[in-house]
Parts: C-alpha cells; sequence; structure tokens
C-alpha cells in the first residue's frame, strides 16, 4: 500500500484524501519511508526535513477536518496535503538554499520564493531540497558539489539536468511531483531520460522571484509529474502575475484541467509539424523510431501531420551558450564572500577575499561558463559574440511563430539520446552541450514545451516525446500531450529499484 502512495498521481491521491481513504500525515510517512529506502542508492535530495513536512502534513489534515465540519469539503484545492519536492534552487523559508554548490553550502534561505508561497496557498507539503548540477549548470546532475543523481530507471546512468533531482525524485516515488527550472531544457531532458512528465511555460508565465538566476531572459520554474493532469494541475497553482518579478507577465491564469477537458470533448483535430531539422544526424536510431511511432499516434488520433523548417536551429546551441554564459557571468558575480555565503578562511585583504573565495566555492563547470561569460561581453568581443547571438535569438524566434502559422504545435525529440552513463560525456563539454540541441531554441524563443514518456529502447531506457506549444497557449500544448497519453501506457511503467 505504502508503495503504492508513492507512485499515485496527484489527482488519484486528491480523491483518496477527500473521502478520508488516506491522511496527509499518512501519505507523507509513506514518502518519507520511500526515500529513507531508495535514496541512498537514487541521491535525488540534498536535503529533507522529516519533522517539518510531518508538520504540514498535519496543518492540511487539520484543514480537510474544519472543511468537513463546516460541510464545505475541500473543493478546488487538488495540491490539498500532497507532497510536492523542490529543487534546491528554489527558495523555501527556513530551508538549505543550496545550489548544489560550495558556494551556498551553509545557507538557509530567509523567505519563500513566489511559487513556493503558491504551493502552501494551495496545501501542497513543500518536501525537500532535490538536487541539481550546480547552480543549473548542467545536463547530467554530475556538476553537483554534493553528488551525482543516479537513473531510477539504471542506476549505473544519469538522470539528465540540471533539474536530475527533481526527476529522479517523481520516477523513483520520492515525491509526488516536483518543481524545476528550465534554462535550456532542464526540465524536459531529464523528464525524458526518466520517464516522467515535464513542463517548461512559457517564459514570464511563472514568477521567478526566490529562484536562484542562472540566465535570467532563459530560467522558468515549471512542474515535474506523472501525468500530463497533474502538471496541469501544478501549472495552474504556480502561474499567475507577480510585482516582484520584472519579467512576469500580467495575464489571467486559465484552469488549465478544465481547458483540457473541454478540448478532448470538443473532438479538436490538431495540426502538428515536425522540423526536419530535428531528423537528422546525432539522433540515436531508437530515440528517432520512438518519436515516429509516437508521430504516427498522433496520425491515427486524427490530427494533421506536416513538415516544417526551423532553418536557423543550426545556430541555436553557439546562441544559446554565448547567452547564457553572458547572464551567468553577471548573475554570479554577487558571490564575492563579503555578502553572504562562502568565504575563504586564507584570504588576506579584500581582494584576495574575491579570488580565493571563487576559487573554492565554485565548481569547474560553473568556473568554465563565468570565464566565457565574462569573455564574450569584454570589450572588443561584444558586438562580435554577444550582440550577434541575439541577433540569431530573433531569428529563431521568427522561424517558430512563422511555422505555428501552419501548425498548432510542433512536435519533435526531447533529447537525442537515452541516458548515458555516469562519466561518459563529462570530459567533453561540447558532446554534453549537444544534448539540449533539442529544447535549447524552446528557451531562447520563450515558448512553452513539454516532455512526455513515448516509449524505451530495447535495454530499458526510457525515451521523450517533445511537444512545442504557442506563446502562453499552455492549455492547447497540455491537450495535445493529453491526447497521446490517453492511448498509450508508457508513463503508467515503474524503474526495477
Amino acid at each position: 500500500m505504502s508503495e503504492e502512495l508513492c507512485h499515485s498521481t496527484i489527482a488519484d491521491l486528491s480523491r483518496l484524501l477527500d473521502r478520508g481513504g488516506v491522511s496527509a500525515v499518512e501519505l507523507m510517512r509513506a514518502v518519507i519511508a520511500r526515500t529513507k529506502e531508495v535514496d541512498g542508492r537514487v541521491g535525488a535530495f540534498n536535503s529533507f526535513d522529516e519533522a517539518d513536512a510531518l508538520a504540514q502534513a498535519a496543518a492540511s489534515d487539520e484543514r480537510r477536518s474544519r472543511s468537513r465540519t463546516a460541510g464545505s469539503g475541500a473543493p478546488g484545492r487538488p495540491l490539498e496535503g500532497i507532497p510536492i519536492g523542490l529543487k534546491d534552487v528554489i527558495a523555501v523559508a527556513g530551508q538549505p538554499l543550496t545550489a548544489s554548490s560550495r558556494m551556498l553550502e551553509h545557507f538557509v534561505s530567509p523567505y519563500d520564493a513566489t511559487v513556493t508561497r503558491k504551493l502552501r496557498d494551495a496545501g501542497a507539503i513543500c518536501w525537500g531540497r532535490l538536487n541539481l548540477d550546480e547552480f543549473a549548470m548542467g545536463s547530467s546532475t554530475e556538476n553537483s558539489a554534493f553528488r551525482t543523481t543516479s537513473n531510477p530507471w539504471d542506476l549505473e546512468r544519469v538522470p539528465g539536468g540540471s533539474s536530475g533531482g527533481s526527476a529522479a525524485a517523481v520516477a523513483a516515488g520520492e515525491a509526488i511531483a516536483a518543481l524545476g527550472s528550465d534554462t535550456g531544457g532542464s526540465i524536459r531532458q531529464p523528464a525524458a531520460l526518466c520517464n516522467v512528465v515535464g513542463m517548461k511555460p512559457t517564459y514570464g508565465r511563472v514568477s521567478r522571484y526566490g529562484l536562484i538566476a542562472f540566465a535570467s531572459s532563459l530560467d522558468q520554474i515549471g512542474p515535474f509529474a506523472r501525468s500530463v493532469e497533474d502538471a496541469a494541475c501544478l501549472l495552474s497553482a504556480i502561474s499567475g502575475h507577480d510585482r516582484r518579478d520584472s519579467t512576469s507577465v500580467d495575464l489571467g491564469v486559465p484552469d488549465y484541467g478544465a481547458g483540457m477537458a473541454a478540448l478532448a470533448q470538443s473532438g479538436r483535430k490538431w495540426r502538428l509539424g515536425i522540423p526536419k531539422e530535428y531528423f537528422g544526424a546525432g539522433l540515436d536510431p531508437e530515440v528517432g523510431a520512438a518519436v515516429q511511432a509516437a508521430i504516427d499516434e498522433y496520425r491515427r488520433l486524427g490530427c494533421e501531420i506536416r513538415e516544417v523548417s526551423l532553418p536557423h536551429t543550426k545556430y541555436a546551441v553557439g546562441a544559446y551558450y554565448i547567452i547564457a554564459t553572458a547572464e551567468c557571468s553577471s548573475n554570479l558575480a554577487r558571490y564575492d564572500g563579503v555578502r553572504y555565503g562562502h568565504r575563504s578562511r586564507d584570504a588576506t585583504d579584500a581582494i584576495d577575499i574575491y579570488f580565493k573565495t571563487r576559487a573554492e566555492g565554485f565548481g569547474p563547470e560553473v568556473k568554465r561558463r563565468i570565464i566565457l561569460g565574462t569573455y564574450v561581453l569584454s570589450s572588443g568581443y561584444y558586438d562580435a559574440f554577444y550582440l550577434r547571438a541575439q541577433k540569431v535569438r530573433t531569428l529563431i524566434r521568427r522561424d517558430f511563430l512563422e511555422a505555428y502559422k501552419d501548425v498548432d504545435a510542433i512536435v519533435t525529440p526531447t533529447s537525442p539520446t537515452p541516458a548515458f552513463r555516469k562519466g561518459e560525456k563529462a570530459a567533453n563539454p561540447l558532446a554534453m552541450y549537444l544534448n539540449d540541441i533539442y529544447t535549447i531554441g524552446v528557451n531562447l524563443a520563450g515558448l512553452p514545451g513539454i516532455s512526455i514518456p513515448c516509449g524505451f529502447t530495447r535495454g530499458g531506457l526510457p525515451i521523450g516525446l517533445q511537444v512545442i506549444g504557442q506563446p502562453f497557449r499552455e492549455t492547447e500544448l497540455l491537450a495535445v500531450a493529453a491526447a497521446y497519453e490517453k492511448v498509450t501506457d508508457w508513463r503508467m511503467r515503474r524503474p526495477p529499484l
């Protein structure tokens, strides 16, 4: 029973909690027990506060009891009592906020991120601090200063990154759902590698207040879940305008679940675009075959399949790693050993504090990106690199918007390969960066995208299908993803832990 609870969906658990089949405390105890059972092998968590989680669960049970006494039930609160994991770059008051870096190893957040507050307001239990590549810089969760998270489907392989801990926790039953952040694919790629649903909303849809910044024009918080319906539920809870985030867009938040259901009932047949640039060299044959089978399934559902072109895709990796590193070098300048975080004990003066603190506190990948970013922003190189990359970014966005004149959404692989072995690409940064080749264009263009399970390799490794939607039309994007999910059972499979 305990393991069944841990692998249930938000929707199923909400109904169970509503009818008294289980209490929030019992559910939380089951999740804690599961975490203690498997996390020694998976390594999804940097930390968790068992007493705090149980106190949140008890408070949830009390709220539900009061609602029942008043005869009102708990309508409109599907997250009430549900344990939700948070990537360790999202602030939770009174809990560690490390970004998986020695620089913030002992830092405790004094405040809640906006998404954390919204989860609390919805009755969810904020559960643990999930591992990631340091400061969200990586595609394998091997760059964490504390541990390498393992893929629950094969413990010798990576779970993807940078939100590898979030994806692995949901796949392994250590959290019912989770939040991550996506700068160039950091939600969608690990979701694909771990056989869960992962969604990046439109830039500006979800507040970034309380998210440790990597690249501010690219970062976006989004959900990991076991179903598209659960992802829609979480997205409804965390979306909305926030005056504390200057990039937050002032738009109303639809009920994504109700919108999905209405579109399903309407029998709408989607026009789906297949970008020819996404099916060439570098795509693993088994991944390509699974994605093609998913496209064929959409065709059987009555969808119209059209080839589209995104010609500037070939420049996306280069443009991304100029823009992202430039913004990273600026954002991480605040970690200077003076205001907060790590401070070198060996420094002799103010300048020495700055140099030694950053040398000791940052890992190799973070240092690499800071150096690259500082270089492309330096005098004499700004126009040649950063300004040109921003112009390419505009062209990439135009490619997508032009394609959307003929199609409702675009379907692609999420990752060019299934999960790779630990250490396999660690010595080759370019090979690692190419893991994001199908996802970074979505961030550069500010679009919403979702990865859903679409198959397995002969060796039992998950494969993900990416659906890319139009700006601020997440309801349609979710409906397209749900249409495929409804006629397949890939998401129902569990890793052999």
